[in-house]
């Protein structure tokens, strides 16, 4: 069997930098959103917009890593078949 492959993993530094954008995305949006020359009924429709769409795009990203690992999965199994298939195999057996 093939050993198996190292599973990635992030770094600290890129997890906080991830973090820390998204906090600066936030807090920019809600300050615009705040400070927009607008009636609050307008203001709270885009904040709601805002956390409808950051939500969505928290689903839709584990969505894909989840489709993706499902797929490594499958690969392996398929591939550990093969090798079983090929270790079983003798060439100069006589039927």
């Amino acid at each position: 069997m093939s050993e198996t492959p190292v599973k990635q993993q992030s770094t600290a530094a890129f997890y906080g930098q991830a973090v820390a954008s998204f906090s600066v995305a936030i807090a920019a949006t809600a300050i615009g959103i705040f400070r927009l020359d607008a009636n609050a009924w307008v203001r709270g429709f885009l904040a709601i917009a805002v956390l409808y769409l950051v939500t969505s795009s928290f689903t839709l990203a584990k969505v894909i890593r989840d489709r993706q690992e499902a797929g490594q999965i499958v690969s392996r199994v398929d591939q550990a078949r093969l090798e079983k298939l090929l270790a079983e195999y003798d060439p100069y057996e006589k039927a």
